[in-house]
């Protein structure tokens, strides 16, 4: 025989289950940075893929990396990457540093989209 406590034990168990585990409003989701730079970057140290790793990149100097394949263009730009700079270089790279290595990247315009993605790349750590 099925009593109320069961059913109210199963339900709750599956409500909980179909809730799920909330998540923190302070961590931003990484897929706008899947969905618009992991084919060619990732965010874990020395993970170079067609593009150099961004593994801490607030703070650190463009093309500063140990990545073999910097344009000489990011190489010599002495920009250092902040919020605002990387915001300009996901809107247009070619704006922000001539001859870069982007190719066919043409960037991103939507200005919600480009925040997500600044938004992770910060939340994944800084240079020293």
């Amino acid at each position: 025989m099925i009593t109320r406590d069961v059913v109210t034990g199963v339900a709750g168990v599956m409500l909980t289950a179909w809730v799920g585990t909330p998540t923190s409003a302070a961590e931003p989701a990484p897929a706008a940075f899947n969905n618009h730079c992991r084919t060619c970057h990732s965010v874990k140290e020395g993970d170079h893929r067609v593009g150099p790793s961004l593994h801490n990149i607030f703070g650190a100097k463009a093309g500063s990396s140990n990545y073999a394949a910097y344009s000489q263009g990011l190489k010599s730009s002495g920009l250092t990457w902040d919020e605002a700079t990387l915001d300009k270089f996901i809107e247009n790279p070619d704006q922000v540093i001539a001859n870069n290595n982007m190719k066919p990247y043409k960037g991103i315009g939507d200005q919600g989209l480009r925040k997500e993605i600044v938004d992770y790349l910060k939340s994944q750590g800084s240079s020293p």
